[in-house]
């Protein structure tokens, strides 16, 4: 794969992006590549029309890889909404898109998302990047590349072992050949293999080059496993890393407060040790996901059955903002039917900790019966009965429509 890097000046440049253009730069992304931050990402430009082509390498250059901020100046852009529940776009919009790629990203804000989420992870130079299994091989076409066939490895992760091709064992430049697919078969497979996998960087220039103000929402994906498996030179942590890469793009403050306002953001993570540990380094809000709550935690051997407790949510109260519950934890489910919610959201309520639930589907296979097959149905449930603060959905598109029919924000947002 060829990652090439191509300034967009003669075709996009201005002082202030507008939404008009975001929406005509999508149609270029679905045919050619993708834009990030000013810098234009594709597989190969071979079938680019030679007067376009011509205008991008007369151009080339004239914007440094990660010039950030975004060249909107300041106070031109729309502010985050703050008056009802966050649509943060699960892995951007992935249910139309390769998931954390950055169509899927760009798609998303396009369609109303108020954050972007992501997973992230390393390679084995230690370069941070947007991917959501430690391993390759559903998510990408790694196992077409017979240059890499005797890269597979077992590892323990989470306490099974794991088999397959694993981001430790790549570089950056490596896993840039690769290309991202469709996890899911009943979803749109025709960008598989299109698009490469994007680093912290190149995600976070997308959020701050957006027409308006764009949350992010990164996760420490797996942190017991990457600093098990990846050492940096300095000596410093994944979590270490995590942080200087946000402090260095100007991502800090408190929950709602004018710096958070200006750049919001959530970090997010499974393990409670790695939000705890960090919460010296930045003020940036915390939230702490949920599992299943029969599975164990990877860094406390604890159960989210225990995590869930009174006592834990008093413990972990002064660290975090929120909490993000796998939905079936709030709301068991039997026989792919809806039983009687659990008081989850209520105890987190009560401590003033918001609740931002995963993951919204439109698929059938997703839906309980309850809902017979409508997502809006879905939305309307957790959002007007549980109470919930965020939600974590595949199809940012359709949640923002649902927010818009119901509660519409006002016309200065």
């Amino acid at each position: 794969m060829v990652r090439s890097v191509i300034s967009m000046k003669a075709l996009w440049h201005s002082e202030v992006h507008n939404e008009q253009k975001w929406a005509a730069n999508m149609k270029l992304v679905r045919a050619l590549g993708v834009f990030a931050g000013g810098i234009f990402f594709m597989r190969n430009y071979d079938c680019l029309p030679l007067l376009l082509l011509s205008l991008l390498i007369a151009e080339c250059a004239s914007r440094p890889l990660y010039t950030l901020p975004s060249l909107a100046k300041a106070g031109t852009k729309k502010p985050l909404q703050t008056s009802r529940p966050f649509n943060v776009a699960h892995r951007g919009a992935n249910g139309e898109f390769p998931e954390e790629t950055a169509p899927a990203y760009m798609r998303a804000i396009e369609e109303g998302a108020d954050f972007i989420e992501s997973d992230i992870l390393s390679t084995k130079d230690g370069v941070l990047i947007c991917h959501h299994d430690v391993n390759l091989d559903d998510t990408t076409d790694v196992a077409d590349h017979k240059e890499f066939a005797d890269r597979k490895r077992t590892y323990e992760v989470q306490g099974m072992n794991m088999t397959g091709f694993f981001t430790v064992d790549f570089t950056v430049e490596e896993l840039t050949t690769l290309g991202a697919k469709q996890r899911y078969p009943f979803r749109d497979q025709q960008y598989n293999g299109k698009f490469p996998i994007i680093t912290l960087d190149e995600y976070i220039a997308i959020a701050l080059d957006a027409p308006r103000v764009v949350g992010i929402y990164p996760e420490i994906k797996n942190p017991v496993f990457i600093n098990q498996q990846v050492k940096w030179a300095d000596g410093k942590k994944f979590e270490d890393k995590i942080v200087a890469t946000l402090k260095k793009y100007g991502y800090k403050g408190s929950y709602m407060s004018k710096d958070w306002l200006k750049q919001p953001i959530f970090i997010q993570s499974f393990a409670a040790t790695s939000l705890v540990y960090i919460s010296n380094m930045t003020d940036s809000p915390k939230v702490f996901l949920i599992d299943d709550v029969t599975i164990l935690t990877e860094d406390t051997n604890k159960t989210y059955n225990e995590i869930t407790s009174d006592k834990y949510l008093d413990y972990i109260k002064p660290y975090v903002v929120g909490i993000g519950p796998w939905k079936d934890t709030i709301v068991p489910v039997s026989n792919n039917r809806l039983t009687t919610p659990t008081d989850l959201v209520a105890r987190a309520h009560s401590r003033n900790l918001q609740v931002h639930p995963y993951t919204y589907r439109n698929e059938n296979q997703f839906l309980h019966s309850g809902f017979h097959q409508d997502a809006y149905l879905e939305y309307d449930y957790w959002i007007n009965k549980i109470g919930v603060d965020g939600l974590f959905t595949d199809f940012t598109g359709s949640l923002h429509n649902f927010q818009e029919l119901t509660s519409p924000l006002p016309k200065l947002q």
